[in-house]
């Protein structure tokens, strides 16, 4: 189980991307569109430098939503892989069968 600071810190971070997103798309279509001035290209790129570091949709980490656990996170599922398995073993997952008996 993770720490709750962590999967908190990672929450907040998910508030500042979807609050900056707008902004920074169009602040990146202006700097890699190439109609702008080495002037206007600077404070563009100002601008955006200037943005809270955890906007950045990178700095955000997939974490289970069971456990909290960063590592061997399953897309699909949300989950990690040692919750995926308790999970699908009592047949808690719709669908999902074992491969083998």
């Amino acid at each position: 189980m993770a720490k709750l600071g962590k999967t908190n810190h990672n929450n907040r971070k998910l508030q500042l991307i979807k609050r900056y997103a707008k902004k920074r798309v169009e602040l990146k279509a202006a700097l890699y569109g190439g109609e702008l001035s080495e002037e206007e290209f600077r404070t563009t790129q100002r601008k955006l430098q200037r943005m809270p570091a955890d906007s950045n949709p990178v700095r955000y980490r997939n974490r289970c939503e069971v456990t909290g656990r960063p590592r061997a996170y399953m897309r699909r599922f949300k989950m990690s892989r040692i919750a995926f398995r308790e999970y699908a073993s009592f047949g808690l997952l719709p669908g999902v069968t074992k491969s083998s008996f």
